[in-house]
């Protein structure tokens, strides 16, 4: 009897939303079909009666705020590529090809230079600027743009990196704009596009980091992911042991292993449906190329406007920490090209609740003889033998993390880190990532990375106890305790101190990006170590040197983010003045920016409000009892 693929799988409601997402899908082909053959003159009417229709219905104070900020906007929307987008903020940048062992080539990026710095040798043999090594990459359908594309400079990660020491390459994957070319095959053929998660944690993953270690002649790199990033480097590190030896630490942003599923029905008709319905609907190459299209022929705005309805629709993101000025200036670079079988491969993890790879096999039907899943089994991507050290910082509201789930499945050296209030894209364009995300991303680097880090079993109970404290206990996975006031950097004098008088309390102060001119933003030394975490710990027990391991189900470590209360809002640095920044437009210029007056009243303010005389410096002090008196 002939298979039908998707009888048996579906209820009639879930029947009914397929038919309706296959109809969407008809539809968006015949327009795009449409549009292809309209001549260019017609296109520009389009875009300009889109136009002239959204000023007509916005607001006047919606039309001044997008005047003020049109230039440095523009300026970043209309960017061609990485290298451009670095030269706008003054940053040199390089570009590298890696062909993988199945012969594709993926475009690599490079910023190991400050500015002012490019005349210097980093990492390439006797007598250059040693630096450690960083990895950074992007999520599903993205590439390494969305990484820089950002309204300030402070609240870029890369950037925020080189300033600190670090030598920082981003990654992409293969099919999207950097890496669409492969010595085997054209990306017109449907073999090009044959890919997904399998492909790039067998290839993609492993071979950049090879290339990048060889290049620099680095005995190992850090490795920071964002979502699908995430799960690429979770699903390498768990089939390469040796790759464990070569990532000194994994830092998961908005991680991704296995989604709870999406928001929208019809889309979740699609998930349960068979692997042969989805590529009917979106062909066997590229997954919504028609994406481009419609960024042309739409108003930013406009286009702006969508994104924000399909991301509520598919996810229930609300996007609200992100700024109406940054959409504009990020959502040109969201998309990028990728293959539909990796997009079927998640509908196939997030159908099954399990992070596994891909699988070849057909569903069974209704007209299926037999259960042949009881002699074939999809393999999973063993996640609890990964070695290398894991800090995960995850969003409260992303729909796209379950966190316990998550733990279940990795390690029990895994570090856990909330932000309340964020979403799954909040991680790369809210507005103040550079206060809830940045000090995250510094203290694992600067714990794990540092070139005196030897032996990592004994840096992650170090860890754990600088974080936990003797007398904090064991949490609930759900139990969260607010810090007394939030730590973002503390000096290398009050560790000495600590370390040699443990009565003697330490004297922390609070550095925020936020109230910094951009030249005084990043700290321009090397990167030392810091530390210890100030807030809640959540983790099962650390055996000891010798010990046995207990056959109790471990869980991680839980910290909060600084500057959050209890109930997840903001404190007082959420109502500290911050002037309005902007970015370097060339090598040397830069447009708006706080004036060093302004920077240090307000890191005054937020010092006195978070931790009164014991946390201002010693000057500080003095000025404010003599003025008392």
């Amino acid at each position: 009897m002939p298979r039908v693929p998707f009888i048996g799988r579906l209820a009639l409601r879930e029947y009914l939303a397929l038919l309706v997402s296959l109809l969407l899908v008809v539809l968006e082909g015949f327009v795009r079909l449409v549009t292809l053959l309209l001549p260019p003159p017609l296109l520009h009417l389009c875009y300009r009666s889109s136009r002239s229709v959204f000023n007509y219905l916005s607001s006047p104070q919606g039309r001044r705020s997008r005047n003020r900020k049109r230039l440095i906007v523009t300026q970043i929307a209309q960017a061609a590529d990485f290298v451009e987008l670095c030269e706008l903020y003054g940053y040199y940048a390089e570009e590298h090809i890696v062909q993988t062992g199945d012969g594709y080539l993926l475009g690599l990026h490079r910023l190991g230079w400050r500015r002012g710095e490019e005349d210097r040798r980093v990492n390439c043999g006797e007598g250059s600027l040693q630096k450690k090594v960083v990895y950074m990459h992007h999520g599903l359908m993205m590439n390494s743009e969305v990484w820089v594309c950002m309204t300030e400079t402070e609240r870029i990660l890369p950037f925020a990196l080189v300033e600190r020491g670090y030598d920082v390459w981003l990654g992409n994957n293969r099919g999207n704009k950097y890496s669409k070319k492969c010595v085997n095959c054209a990306p017109t053929e449907i073999n090009f596009w044959n890919f997904s998660i399998d492909q790039f944690a067998f290839h993609d993953i492993p071979d950049s980091i090879d290339y990048i270690l060889k290049t620099t002649a680095q005995p190992s790199l850090s490795y920071v992911g964002f979502s699908q990033g995430t799960a690429q480097a979770f699903a390498t590190l768990s089939i390469h042991p040796t790759l464990n030896d070569k990532v000194d630490v994994f830092i998961a942003l908005a991680p991704a292993m296995s989604p709870p599923g999406l928001r929208g029905g019809i889309v979740n008709s699609l998930v349960k449906a068979s692997p042969e319905v989805l590529f009917l609907a979106f062909g066997r190459r590229a997954l919504l190329s028609s994406a481009t299209m419609w960024q042309a022929l739409l108003y930013p705005p406009i286009f702006v406007r969508f994104i924000d309805i399909g991301l509520a629709f598919l996810f229930g993101w609300k996007t609200k920490n992100i700024t109406p000025h940054q959409k504009l200036a990020a959502y040109p670079h969201l998309y990028s090209y990728t293959s539909t079988k990796s997009v079927v491969h998640w509908f196939q993890i997030i159908g099954n609740s399990t992070f596994q790879m891909y699988d070849d096999e057909l569903p069974p039907t209704m007209f299926s003889v037999g259960d042949g899943r009881k002699y074939y089994k999809v393999a999973k991507f063993p996640t609890r033998n990964i070695k290398t050290p894991i800090v995960m910082v995850y969003g409260g509201a992303d729909s796209l993390v379950d966190i316990n789930v998550m733990l279940k499945e990795l390690p029990r050296h895994t570090v856990v880190k909330e932000v309340p209030h964020y979403e799954h894209l909040d991680f790369l364009w809210a507005a103040d990532t550079d206060t809830f995300v940045f000090p995250h991303v510094f203290d694992a680097l600067e714990r794990f990375a540092h070139p005196s880090s030897s032996t990592t079993g004994k840096d992650l109970r170090a860890y754990y106890k600088t974080s936990r404290g003797p007398s904090q206990s064991i949490l609930s996975p759900r139990s969260r305790v607010t810090p007394d006031f939030p730590i973002l950097h503390s000096t290398d004098s009050a560790e000495e101190s600590s370390a040699t008088d443990p009565t003697k309390k330490v004297s922390q102060t609070v550095h925020s990006p936020a109230t910094m001119s951009i030249q005084e933003s990043f700290p321009p030394s090397t990167p030392t170590a810091a530390s210890g975490d100030v807030g809640s710990t959540d983790t099962a027990r650390v055996p000891s040197p010798g010990s046995g391991f207990s056959t109790e189900r471990p869980r991680a470590r839980r910290l909060d983010t600084p500057g959050m209360s209890k109930s997840g809002s903001r404190t007082s640095l959420e109502g500290a003045g911050i002037s309005e920044r902007g970015i370097a437009l060339g090598v040397g210029r830069a447009v708006g920016g706080v004036t060093k007056d302004e920077a240090r009243r307000d890191t005054q303010s937020i010092v006195q409000s978070v931790g009164g005389d014991e946390a201002m410096g010693a000057g500080d002090s003095k000025r404010k009892r003599k003025k008392m008196k």
